[in-house]
Order: structure tokens, then sequence, then C-alpha cells
């Protein structure tokens, strides 16, 4: 025991001192294969754009919509019922993937995981290629939507777990500038079907989520494991021939392939220790209570503070009086926007910003602009009040994007035990989808002309939302930022104020461990040293 004690304290003393530059030198692998696997995520965001984009689309309405009574110009739309009921369709499915996914992705491994979600997407793709009615693509949506849900959560535990402190805030937040690459490549396929006036001009960019799977499927399946999912299932032997799969020769932090792997155990039997079980149930049990409300909120609030209204926006803008084309122009602005956000959010990091102030002031920035879109419907130009909200939601994307958009990711992977991570995240995700399918609900008749048609008065709703995110995250979100998981375990289990995180000191090393768990693990070390004959120093 008193050896995994050692090197799991040497370790983390490296960790902590280990600069950005030094993490990407050492664990390159780790960057590109987490990237490669993160890039699954866009394939959701490609869709939700299409889906969302597609309500402002003629061709589109005229082939799915109604005839507008009344319209003059004759005008076709797709019924608020229906809009709600495809955006929720997405989203029952997603909450069917994510339940599964935490049994499957534990039991299986995250590589055969990911391997089966894509080669479904293969299959499913075809209903929307060939779907004759809203029902059909309805059906498209809750199939698609369970890979989609398993994406969600999988992407981000992964990237969490095969890169150390230096580099953990970086590499989950890239998920969301895949899900931004995804909607980029989405609205770029929608304006340029915009001159079409066949069936064509909808089928070709649904015919294009092809492009993801195949090649992701071959990457995904030269892939390394998670090592802390290894040492979770007691295989240390194949954990530590991950990891070296997952870093590169760098004398300057004299890293040593073994002091990792007793960290990872270490954690693990602290958590162990903690932790009652890895249930669903246990997440709701002790100390992981709180970590499951703040995991769940964290994301939850992605949706409360307005973004179920900005994913609207070349429609709201339609409806506030921009033509097609200068509305999708905006929308892609917007979206061009959630991808250079996440470079802007880790700019603010490297200046040792935390996630919890980035989190609480970008919030801040969002209830404002929300209120003032709700005045700028006051404006009686018409015309140029859409101009104002078009430039407003910009300025929306920017700040969601360098706090709440992006920073989530970042959270939610961090603030969750290792032992019931990808339970909790699932969790968090599925609230999210819940209130998502609320929104989704809700935002169709705030906007369409045939319903409610608040137009603009929306954002005062959207505001009061928002302005209660922002009590809830100052009193109840810690800061992660430069903690160990096993220093993040004690800080909970201790009960310390959120406020007070940031200037807690703890040393994971001052409490007892069970030496029986230790030793399960010590024991499949020694036995693979012994069988090697030496060990590996890199």
């Amino acid at each position: 025991m008193g050896e995994v004690i050692r090197g799991a304290k040497s370790a983390t003393e490296k960790e902590h001192k280990m600069t950005l530059l030094q993490g990407i030198k050492l664990y390159p692998k780790a960057v590109a294969w987490s990237i490669l696997i993160s890039t699954c995520i866009a394939m959701e965001g490609y869709d939700v754009c299409l889906l969302s984009n597609f309500y402002g689309f003629p061709k589109f309405n005229e082939k799915y919509g109604d005839l507008v009574p009344g319209s003059n110009p004759p005008e076709h739309q797709i019924s608020a019922p229906w809009q709600s009921g495809l955006s929720n369709g997405c989203n029952v499915g997603e909450i069917i993937g994510l339940f599964i996914n935490g049994y499957v992705s534990e039991r299986f491994g995250y590589r055969y995981t990911v391997m089966t979600c894509l080669t479904l997407i293969i299959a499913f793709t075809a209903i929307f290629f060939t779907a004759q009615s809203v029902v059909h693509l309805l059906v498209a949506e809750i199939l698609c939507g369970i890979p989609w849900g398993i994406f969600q959560t999988l992407t981000i535990t992964y990237a969490s777990e095969v890169c150390p402190v230096a580099l953990r805030g970086y590499l989950t937040t890239y998920v969301n500038f895949c899900w931004g690459l995804g909607q980029v490549i989405g609205i770029g396929v929608i304006k340029s079907m915009l001159p079409r006036n066949d069936e064509w001009s909808y089928r070709i960019p649904y015919a294009l989520q092809w492009m993801w799977p195949v090649p992701l499927l071959i990457g995904i399946a030269l892939a390394p494991e998670s090592p802390w999912w290894l040492v979770r299932k007691g295989r240390t032997a194949e954990a530590k021939k991950s990891l070296l799969r997952l870093t590169s020769l760098d004398k300057e932090t004299d890293f040593d392939a073994d002091e990792t792997i007793s960290m990872m155990v270490h954690t693990t039997a602290l958590e162990e220790e903690i932790t009652s079980g890895t249930s669903y149930w246990d997440c709701f049990k002790g100390t992981d209570r709180r970590r499951t409300e703040i995991v769940c909120m964290v994301w939850a609030i992605q949706n409360l503070s307005g973004n179920s209204f900005s994913g609207y926006s070349a429609y709201f803008l339609q409806r506030a009086g921009l033509d097609p084309s200068t509305s999708y122009d905006f929308a892609m602005g917007q979206y061009g926007i959630n991808m250079a956000g996440v470079f802007g959010a880790w700019w603010l990091m490297s200046f040792g910003i935390g996630r919890r102030s980035l989190y609480l002031y970008g919030l801040c920035g969002l209830c404002t602009m929300l209120f003032l879109l709700g005045f700028l419907g006051l404006v009686p130009d018409r015309k140029q009040g859409s101009l104002a909200t078009g430039s407003i939601m910009l300025c929306w994307a920017v700040c969601y994007q360098l706090s709440v958009g992006t920073v989530c990711y970042s959270l939610v992977a961090e603030l969750s035990t290792r032992r019931l991570q990808i339970k909790t995240v699932v969790l968090g995700r599925n609230l999210y989808n819940i209130v998502g399918i609320i929104c989704s609900v809700l935002t169709p008749y705030m906007l369409n002309p045939t319903a409610w048609n608040w137009g603009n008065y929306a954002g005062f709703f959207w505001g009061g939302s928002c302005f209660l995110c922002i009590i809830y995250v100052y009193f109840r979100l810690p800061e992660p930022a430069g903690r160990s998981f096993a220093e993040l375990d004690l800080l909970f289990e201790r009960g310390v104020s959120a406020r007070k995180f940031s200037s807690t000191e703890v040393d994971v090393f001052d409490v007892e461990v069970k030496e029986s768990i230790v030793q399960h693990y010590e024991n499949k070390l020694d036995h693979h040293e012994s069988n090697e004959g030496e060990r590996i120093k890199v």
C-alpha cells in the first residue's frame, strides 16, 4: 500500500506543477484522440441546426407544412404543435440514449460504445433522407436521438479521463467547438440550398449526415481506452499500456507511468470509501447528492438562460422582418461565434479566470441582453428594430460562448466523482433535455404568428429566467479549476461552501483509505511488474 501512496502523491504533485505547454508536450496523443472522439458531437449540432433552421426554409415548409390561413402571398408554415413535436422527438431519443449510456459505456468501455452508435447513425439517417411526412421526420429524430444522447456525455467523460489537470478544462470544452462546427456546416448547407426549388433542397442536407460516421469509425477503432475506466475495472496492466499510448517522451516533467496509475488507483480507492455504490440511485446519496444537483443545474441553465430561444435565430429574425437570406447570414455569424467563442474562453482561462467566475459573470451579461431584446420590441420601425435584434443576438452568442456555453462542459466533467461520473453526467444532460423539451414547446408558441406571436417580448421571459439562474450559481456553484479529482472528492466530502472552494486547502494523503481496497489494485500492479521484469519509466 505504501508504494501506491508514494506514487500517487508524486504524480499528484507533478500534475499540479505541470504547465499547459508541458501538458501538450507530454500528452499530444491524448489531445489528438480526445479531439477525434469529441468530433462525434458535431453530428448532433449539424442535425439540430438543420431542424431549427428548416422552419424558416421555404421549400421545407412547402413539403411538410400547412398553408397559413389568410396569408397573402400564400405562405406555408409547420404548425407550432408539430415544431414542438419534432424538436421534442430528438430530445426524447436523447433521454433514452443517455440512460442507456449510463450502463453500456461503463460495462463495455467508451470505444465500443461509440463505434456501435456510429453504426446506428448510418442506418437511421436513411429515414431522414426518404421522409415523406412530418411523422417520418419525427421517427427519425427519435431514433437518431438515441446515439446522439450517448455522444453528449461520453465525449466529455473520455476527454476528462485521458488528460492531466492542465489540459482538462481545454479538452472538455472543445466539445462545444464541435457542436458549433456542426452548426456552421449545417447553416452553410441550408443557405446554399435556398436557390433550389425542388425536393433536393432539403434532402441533400439530410444526406450529408452520412459524411460523418465512416471516417470516425475508422479512427475510433484505433483509439486507446480510457485508463481511468480500465483501473475501475481492475485492469491496471491494460491501463498502463493505454496511458503510454496517450503520452510521449518528455523528460522535462519526469513522467512515470506507474506513479500516474497509482494516482488513479488511490483516487478510485478513496471514492470507494466515500461512495457506497455505482448505480443511478447512488448519485442521490450522501455527498454525491450535492454533486449531482450542481451538475444537473449547470447543464439545465444552458436552456434556462435563453439558449433554446437563440436556436430559432433564423426563424425569429424572419418573424422580426428580415428576408430569409439575410436571416441565415445572421445565423451563420452566430454559429461561427459559437466556434470562436470556445477559443475565447480558452484565452480567458489561460489568464487564470476560474470556471465559476466565467459562468457567473457570463450569465449577468446574458440577462442584460435578453432584457434589451425585449425592449427592442417597442421600436416602431420594424426594419430597424429587426437589424438591432440581429445584432443583439450576435452579441448574446459571443457572451454565451465565452462563458455558459463553453465552461459548462468542463464543470460537469470535473464536479462529478470518477466512479459515478458517467451516470451523474447522464442525469445532468437528461435534465438539460427535459428542460429543452419544455422550452421547445414554449418557444414555437412564443414566436409563431399562428400562436402567441410574442416576437421580441419573449426576451423578457428568458431574461427573468436567466436572473433566477444567476442567484443559484452565486450560492451553489463551486470552483474546480486546478484541483485533482481526489481533492474535489474531499472538498465535497467535507461540505465546503461553494464560495470557499478555491481558497480551501486539502491534503488527500492525510485521509486513511482501507488497505484491502488499495491492495486489490496494488497486487495487479505487482503481478504486471513481475511479468515485465522491470518498471516502465519514460
